[in-house]
């Protein structure tokens, strides 16, 4: 059975300052002693949570893109986290995977935080992004969309081609990462909803927020989280920066689901787009 190593990064972020996030967050990088497989970033990681991404939006070639794939290739980990992206006239809340090799995937946001008016300036993707590690299947999304459970939710996937590649045959994916700038005012849903994520989809789930005040003196308690298939805590920290490595491991997931196979009952949907 494989394992999956992650290390995830809860920071504050400089409000606003590409220049100094990318310093800060280098610095944190390199000095990451042991081998890791996917370092995990907060959302907007070079700017905290801005409504301006007319002054801040790169393109898919700018210097961020090239920012990652550098350490990437340098620390030989997948690294992923949420930047602006301009594209075709419009902005997103674009979540980069990074590979090693330069090549990459993403996933814009789907659900756009209205109530801080990022609909206002940002497009909503339609499209999840699965990654497939080592075997493992990574469902990878941004902080708002913690709180719709259907665009989570797995698709039971018996007798399609990729049945064969997940923890068990039909079932979609294994780990479920959100990527977060989420308030102090509300982590107590943010906290109930990573666990809940967990049990209702019989995965491993990540959470990684900031930690700190950002521009709009709106304070982050980071309460990054990962949490085991059946809702236990495996790892949280609230506060404070920190750099914390988690090895997960497939047959620990694969016996939760064969002893609890509750995804078996699950109701079939289609989302419309």
């Amino acid at each position: 059975m494989s394992s999956l190593k992650f290390t995830i990064i809860q920071t504050a972020l400089f409000w606003e300052d590409k220049g100094a996030n990318l310093e800060a967050l280098a610095k944190k990088i390199m000095a990451i002693a042991e081998p890791t497989e996917i370092i995990v970033l907060p959302e907007m990681f070079t700017t905290g949570f801005s409504m301006q991404p007319a002054l801040f939006a790169e393109t898919m070639e700018g210097p961020t893109i090239q920012w990652m794939r550098r350490l990437a290739e340098i620390k030989k980990s997948i690294i992923t986290g949420s930047v602006i992206i301009e594209e075709n006239g419009n902005y997103y809340n674009r979540l980069i995977c990074m590979l090693p090799n330069g090549q990459m995937g993403h996933y814009d946001k789907r659900h756009l935080f209205a109530f801080a008016g990022e609909h206002e300036f940002y497009s909503e993707g339609n499209k999840r992004l699965i990654a497939s590690v080592k075997g493992w299947k990574i469902n990878l999304q941004i902080c708002f969309d913690l709180r719709f459970p259907v665009w989570a939710r797995q698709q039971n996937i018996s007798g399609k081609a990729d049945a064969e590649n997940a923890a068990i045959p039909g079932l979609e994916y294994d780990v479920l990462l959100y990527v977060a700038n989420w308030p102090e005012k509300r982590n107590h849903a943010w906290k109930t909803l990573l666990t809940a994520r967990s049990i209702e989809n019989q995965c491993y789930t990540i959470g990684v927020n900031r930690v700190g005040l950002d521009g709009k003196n709106i304070m982050h308690s980071g309460d990054s989280m990962v949490v085991g298939p059946l809702g236990e805590i495996l790892y949280h920290c609230a506060y404070e920066e920190d750099i914390f490595h988690i090895t997960l491991q497939k047959e620990e997931l694969i016996k939760t689901r064969e002893q609890f196979p509750f995804w078996k009952n699950a109701d079939f949907f289609n989302i419309e787009l």
